[in-house]
């Protein structure tokens, strides 16, 4: 019998990634929905595509009834932080309403619920040091690099969220819910995921720096933010290890690298032999953003290493390979 899958945000960057790599294999039947039409209709993938509200009890309970899935992948999400924190209802409704209606139907239709969340649950006021990462000294080969601190401290699962934007806060009340309300769930919280974007989907700090740099574009790029970036691909093992798993709870599924954001910039430009001159490094406050976002918001991956054998590649191998 082949599993039912039910992919949620199947237009959105990760959602397809992992729409793209469920249906390529035979033991799935996988239906993906969005709240637009498939950006890839003419593609004739092996699956099937809906167009849905989730913000629609009535419909999404439909929606369950006729794919009665084995499985839920919930990659929707109200995404911008900046968008988040002028629209506390739609963000609200959208992250943690929404995602508690698709909790509760999980757990009626006895389906394993993995919900994708965020490393902006947590604050980046982390300045102890390092646990997980040996400190070291800034590598990237430019000159006009701006000096970057060392690495700190990477949040484990078990770390106590305390978002400094609205998106955050509700990315990390939609959590508590399905943890609440599931008895069969995974949490997987991702960071900075980057890869080729499809035409119609939001772009990542790789595509729009490769693109930005090949249109002979300068780029301003912050300094001073430190990550762990996370390649789409890997993300759907990830996940593939989590559909075969019986943990339940929350999972770092992301990179095992802890770069600065102008550093992952600064490798785009040295692999792809673009202008690095194009780039300016500038700290948060020259950026002048206007929502905060964490600054040392990177994620340790020991759990998932131990627990799934989750083995992420390095950015520079993944540009090899662009």
């Amino acid at each position: 019998m082949k599993k039912n899958i039910l992919i949620i945000g199947a237009n959105g960057f990760t959602g397809r990634q992992i729409l793209n790599d469920l249906s390529n294999q035979t033991k799935y039947k996988v239906t993906g929905c969005s709240l637009h039409p498939d950006i890839c209709a003419n593609n004739k993938g092996n699956y099937h595509f809906k167009v849905i509200d989730i913000r629609n009890k009535e419909v999404v309970c439909n929606l369950f009834k006729e794919v009665s899935p084995d499985l839920v992948i919930n990659c929707s999400a109200l995404s911008v932080p900046d968008y988040c924190e002028t629209h506390h209802e739609e963000a609200f409704l959208i992250n943690v309403t929404a995602v508690a209606q698709l909790a509760q139907l999980c757990r009626d239709h006895k389906s394993r619920f993995i919900h994708l969340s965020t490393d902006f649950v947590f604050d980046g006021k982390t300045y102890e040091t390092p646990k997980h990462f040996k400190t070291k000294k800034d590598t990237n080969p430019y000159e006009n690099q701006a000096v970057s601190p060392s690495p700190q401290y990477l949040y484990n699962e078990d770390d106590t969220p305390a978002p400094v934007n609205y998106y955050g806060y509700t990315k990390w009340k939609g959590e508590e819910k399905v943890s609440e309300i599931c008895q069969d769930y995974a949490i997987v919280r991702v960071e900075i995921v980057y890869g080729k974007a499809l035409s119609g989907q939001h772009g990542n700090i790789v595509q729009l720096v490769m693109n930005r740099l090949h249109a002979g574009q300068e780029i301003r790029v912050v300094s001073d933010q430190w990550r762990t970036p996370t390649y789409v691909g890997d993300v759907s093992v990830g996940i593939q290890k989590l559909m075969e798993s019986t943990h339940n709870g929350i999972f770092h599924i992301c990179g095992d690298e802890y770069l600065a954001i102008s550093d992952i910039a600064f490798q785009v430009a040295e692999a792809m032999n673009l202008n690095y001159n194009l780039i300016h490094p500038v700290t948060t406050k020259e950026m002048n953003e206007f929502t905060p976002r964490p600054r040392y918001s990177g994620m340790s991956i020991e759990k998932a290493q131990k627990l799934l054998n989750y083995q992420p590649r390095k950015l520079k191998q993944i540009l090899t390979e662009w």
